[in-house]
């Protein structure tokens, strides 16, 4: 038989393990380095790429020389492929840029990253360089780039509070972060513009120029760097509604 003291001792026991389940971190499956920005409070894609399925489709409608156009692209720039995967801008932006300029392919998956290699070095692209990055920070050099292009991909970016924050010193104070993507829930590999701007502006981003693009399946974006970004606490996550950059939300 049990006695009184051992049975006070059972139910201490209990009790301890009923309040380590309640202490349990929320923020357990998420990586160390994300944990002082809030969740994005939205579904995110997998990995899928563009909705286009070859490159030759993809040129077809002029994908990517309407957005180098529209950003601007000139020789001698330095530019950021993020999510570069098999490298469909990665060498369309190393001719736009010429020999004088820069191209940085990153990507966290390192197989796409070892196969893009291999065609750099096939056709022998010597402004190219490669770089892997991780789903909370880009690991870009601080004040490098003209122009950062995210295409296809950002509804994929698991900790974009995180990821955003760390991708802002990258910019040169004039530079430009372009944003191409779809008009649709981003757990359906898109996100709607007012939930991008949202996200954007919440880490010390403000949109500089927006339009529809039939020819890129979706829309075009760019934001430009405010003058200061806010430390990772004070960052509020945006609603996920859609449109969860409602203007009521945005202009709390």
């Amino acid at each position: 038989m049990i006695s009184a003291r051992g049975i006070a001792v059972c139910l201490l026991a209990v009790a301890s393990l009923v309040t380590g389940c309640e202490r349990a971190d929320p923020d357990a499956d998420r990586a160390v380095t994300a944990r002082d920005f809030p969740r994005a409070n939205r579904p995110v894609s997998g990995m899928a790429g563009s909705p286009f399925t070859t490159e030759n489709q993809r040129d077809s409608v002029g994908e990517a020389q309407r957005v180098m156009d529209l950003a601007e692209i000139k020789p001698g720039m330095t530019v950021a492929d993020i999510g570069a995967g098999e490298g469909y801008y990665t060498v369309r932006l190393a001719e736009k840029v010429g020999l004088k300029g820069r191209v940085l392919a990153e990507d966290i998956d390192r197989a796409a990253l070892e196969r893009l290699g291999q065609r750099i070095e096939r056709d022998r692209l010597d402004n190219v360089s490669v770089k892997l990055g991780t789903p909370d920070d880009p690991r870009l050099p601080d004040r490098s780039f003209d122009r950062i292009f995210m295409v296809h991909m950002f509804h994929e970016v698991e900790e974009p509070y995180a990821f955003l924050w760390r991708l802002w010193p990258a910019l040169k104070p004039d530079g430009l972060v372009i944003v191409v993507d779809i008009d649709r829930p981003s757990g359906q590999h898109g996100i709607d513009p007012l939930l991008l701007s949202c996200e954007f502006e919440r880490v010390g981003f403000k949109l500089d120029s927006f339009k529809d693009a039939p020819e890129l399946a979706g829309y075009y974006a760019q934001f430009k760097r405010t003058a200061n970004r806010p430390q990772p606490h004070e960052i509020k996550a945006c609603n996920m509604d859609r449109g969860a950059g409602s203007q009521a939300e945005k202009k709390r």
